[in-house]
């Protein structure tokens, strides 16, 4: 089965990782590649590679890129071990198992195929004809590319990723507004899910471009990790905000990952969003709905967790929490005179800023 970009599939991922630019692995490729000699690499020896391996010359040696571009110049396969850190055999004969099913027509391919299906090890196919690097993992079959052609692909989406992230902040900065009215709607906090996992899957797509580019994808990665910097937390605040409560109620991780298995057309949907959650669906996207608050206080400095549930469990809603004094909040267990001030002045600083973002 071909692949159009990395699956989530730990093996293939892994694989990736070991052929990324900048590893041993990787140049060894290349240079047969260049050579135009073409190669067939199993990543890995145990008892069912034995079973296959016919012929050729056990060598047991230390792996480097130019002893793979030498010894591919042999007929037949090179066996390594997992890591890719010692070629094992040269020369080798695979025979695996006929009537294993293959869509690939060439001998080379074919058997590669076969190989990584029936030992569940990568195997690595350096095309001559087709120029071309491929590898097989499991049922799945990916061609890497050349970094010029991922690189391209993967600014278009972190360009995506960065409109995205700032239509993000324009919802999640209109939700903080709302809360601090109590105006907050269904429609609202699936607004802010939405464009949350939106976000988080984009940047998914580029973390397989960062995978694979190896070291020319650092430059990516950091852009990528200041784009997504506390996204994970904010969806779980606001799942914890708004899930009902109740003896039968169910935990974030439990809703956030309905929402992740969302297809991308559900998505789109805001009413289908908030079914996860519990808010109900396309019918109840103007009922006013009111937050616990922890997405608020988790914006005050140097607020412990421990101190935040405390808060949420005396307080109950958002609202209880704007209005509370500091010997209300004090009354709460380990909040003192001094915390309970930082509290008060946090939370009246996030409602001025909030208000004033809203209609200035």
């Amino acid at each position: 089965m071909a692949s159009d970009k990395p699956s989530s599939d730990a093996r293939l991922r892994a694989t990736l990782a070991a052929v990324a630019p900048g590893t041993t692995l990787r140049e060894g490729l290349e240079r047969v590649l260049r050579g135009r000699t073409g190669a067939l690499v199993v990543l890995g020896y145990d008892k069912t590679v034995e079973s296959l391996c016919t012929g050729g010359f056990t060598l047991d040696i230390d792996f480097t890129a130019t002893a793979l571009r030498e010894l591919a110049k042999m007929d037949g396969a090179l066996v390594c071990d997992r890591d890719a850190a010692r070629i094992l055999q040269a020369g080798v004969h695979l025979m695996p198992d006929s009537t294993i099913a293959t869509e690939e027509t060439g001998t080379r391919h074919r058997t590669a195929d076969r190989v990584a299906r029936q030992t569940r090890l990568p195997v690595i196919s350096v095309s001559q004809s087709m120029n071309t690097i491929a590898l097989y993992v499991g049922d799945t079959r990916y061609v890497l590319e050349d970094t010029g052609s991922i690189l391209s692909r993967a600014n278009q989406a972190l360009a995506t990723l960065e409109r995205y992230k700032m239509r993000l902040d324009e919802v999640s900065g209109t939700l903080s507004a709302l809360e601090i009215e109590d105006l907050v709607t269904v429609r609202d906090v699936a607004a802010v899910v939405q464009r949350l996992e939106m976000v988080l899957r984009i940047a998914n797509e580029i973390e397989d471009y960062v995978l694979e580019l190896g070291t020319d994808g650092r430059l990516l990665s950091l852009q990528l990790e200041e784009l997504v910097a506390g996204v994970d937390l904010d969806r779980e605040l606001v799942a914890r905000d708004y899930l009902p409560s109740g003896r039968k109620s169910r935990t974030p991780q439990a809703v956030l990952g309905d929402i992740d298995e969302l297809s991308a057309t559900e998505l789109l949907d805001v009413g289908t969003v908030v079914r996860p959650l519990g808010l109900g669906g396309h019918e109840s996207l103007d009922i006013a709905v009111s937050p616990r608050g922890y997405r608020l206080l988790a914006k005050v400095p140097r607020l412990p967790g421990a101190v935040v549930e405390r808060l949420v469990d005396h307080f109950g809603t958002l609202q209880k929490l704007l209005a509370a004094s500091v010997d209300d909040l004090q009354a709460v267990d380990g909040v003192g005179d001094t915390r309970a001030r930082s509290v008060r002045e946090g939370l009246s600083r996030l409602a001025e800023s909030s208000i004033l973002e809203r209609y200035v």
